[in-house]
């Protein structure tokens, strides 16, 4: 029987590819996302994948969502911790509201899902869960202390919760990912974009397909010797 992913934010962007890869690897995929209703239709018309609606930063949304995932779908087996917002500025214009929107989605919302498929995983001796960072979160970034920390939080976070699952036959791995061509990435300006290219030694952006790729290989039946890893995807642009 296919083993059934919950991927978060996982109908656009690099989230749309994970979903897509994953589905074409085998396996039941539902993606979740925050507000675009009629972008989420149409995601599900385009690829078959159901959607859901619920905010990742909530744990009591989150467990109503896992319930009815699980209710609908069966067992959730894969967990993919995509979903992340910025909220970007220095810390003179940063306030506090900014600060916690940052962390509470992108790096609460790893807590919050892990820590409600984590019971089900161990009582079936299986379970693959893998959360996106960010190489900002390895170098940090200009204006981004609040998603540069959430985001070096999910690296140590990942860390952490694998020696935990280690013996109940559940991996948890981190993919830090580069800069990728999104639509996030594409409203740069033309000028800013091409000196961030020139820092990237294979000459070229990412591609989400880059990082689904990634997340294929983590969470595959075979990968159960692989746990506690960061998988840095960033075209050689930081190296450590």
């Amino acid at each position: 029987m296919a083993r059934l992913a919950l991927v978060t934010g996982g109908q656009r962007g690099i989230g749309a590819a994970i979903s897509e890869e994953l589905l074409k690897a085998g396996r039941k995929v539902v993606a979740s996302y925050a507000g675009n209703d009629a972008a989420a239709a149409a995601f599900t018309e385009r690829t078959g994948i159901p959607t859901i609606k619920f905010d990742v930063s909530d744990f009591e949304a989150c467990r109503a969502a896992v319930a009815k995932v699980e209710a609908e779908h069966g067992p959730i087996e894969i967990l993919v911790n995509n979903a992340g917002i910025t909220r970007d500025g220095t810390m003179k214009r940063m306030d506090r509201e900014m600060w916690d929107a940052v962390i509470d989605t992108n790096l609460g919302s790893c807590f919050n899902l892990a820590k409600l498929v984590w019971d089900g995983m161990s009582s079936r001796k299986f379970g693959r869960i893998v959360n996106i960072g960010s190489i900002n979160g390895q170098a940090g970034q200009y204006g981004q202390v609040n998603y540069a920390a959430a985001k070096s939080g999910i690296h140590g976070f990942t860390k952490a919760l694998a020696q935990e699952g280690a013996r109940s036959g559940i991996t948890v791995n981190a993919i830090a990912p580069g800069y990728v061509d999104t639509e996030m990435v594409r409203a740069v300006p033309e000028d800013v974009l091409q000196k961030i290219i020139a820092r990237i030694p294979v000459g070229r952006l990412g591609h989400a397909e880059d990082i689904a790729r990634g997340v294929c290989f983590l969470t595959a039946d075979d990968a159960d010797f692989i746990t506690g890893s960061t998988l840095s995807i960033n075209g050689g642009q930081h190296m450590y």
